[in-house]
């Protein structure tokens, strides 16, 4: 019997399609356990997996998290260097996984402003996985809601197009994420209580849940509680019934 047994008992359509997850409290987690930050992000990188792993065994089928934001380029060049190579290093392990397990992988954010390399090596992933459909595994990397929208709006502009031809679904074909649905449900850990630039647009209408603890110490239990959660709440999208 599987371990998430409350989850998968219940309607399909109570399960969240996609989830998006804000991985925050990597560097306080080191912290008060006497590690230096970086082991921080190493312990949250691994648990990556963890959790991708539980989500596609609950049946969701996209999967969202917030690595590195436009304004994470702040904080100290080591940090920002080990943060960029464990994503070259999640790419590289887990390529051959995900083609294994018929799992897409996305990088959504100004993906031109990084370095050539792992440009090149994100380009190889997404090209190699492109027509992988079980399940869809996106990585924001130096991504901003507000970034995201103003290169949308200068992508409309330079098509030329008429004001009255300017409508959401048009602003939306320009999003990074154009070819994915909607969250369903934002998860934050770290105690905090926004949303800090994440996915602006597309999460007008998801469901959130906040928890206090850190990401390294955000467990496969933790996430079936957010899934038994959401599966409780009543969606109206501004509507009533």
């Amino acid at each position: 019997m599987s371990k998430f047994e409350k989850v998968l008992a219940l309607p399909p359509e109570r399960i969240p399609q996609h989830i998006a997850i804000i991985l925050d409290g990597n560097g306080r987690w080191a912290k008060e356990n006497h590690l230096a930050r970086s082991q921080g992000h190493l312990a949250g990188a691994n648990n990556v997996e963890t959790i991708t792993y539980a989500c596609m065994d609950m049946g969701v089928k996209y999967l969202t998290v917030y690595a590195f934001s436009t304004e994470n380029w702040s904080r100290s060049e080591d940090e920002v260097s080990y943060l960029m190579f464990l994503l070259k290093r999640y790419l590289i392990k887990n390529k051959q996984d995900a083609i294994r397990r018929r799992t897409r992988i996305r990088v959504i954010g100004n993906v031109a402003d990084l370095k050539p390399d792992l440009q090149a090596l994100i380009r190889d992933v997404e090209d190699s996985t492109a027509d992988l459909t079980d399940f869809n595994l996106t990585f924001a990397i130096n991504y901003g809601g507000r970034d995201e929208l103003v290169r949308a709006v200068r992508g409309i502009l330079e098509e030329g197009p008429e004001p009255s031809d300017i409508t959401a679904e048009v602003l939306r074909s320009h999003l990074d994420t154009h070819d994915l649905p909607d969250p369903d449900l934002l998860i934050r850990t770290g105690g905090e209580l926004r949303i800090s630039n994440f996915l602006l647009w597309q999460l007008a209408y998801s469901e959130f849940y906040f928890l206090d603890k850190y990401w390294p110490d955000f467990t496969e239990d933790d996430l079936e509680q957010a899934v038994l959660d959401y599966a409780g709440r009543e969606r109206r999208f501004g509507g009533r019934k």
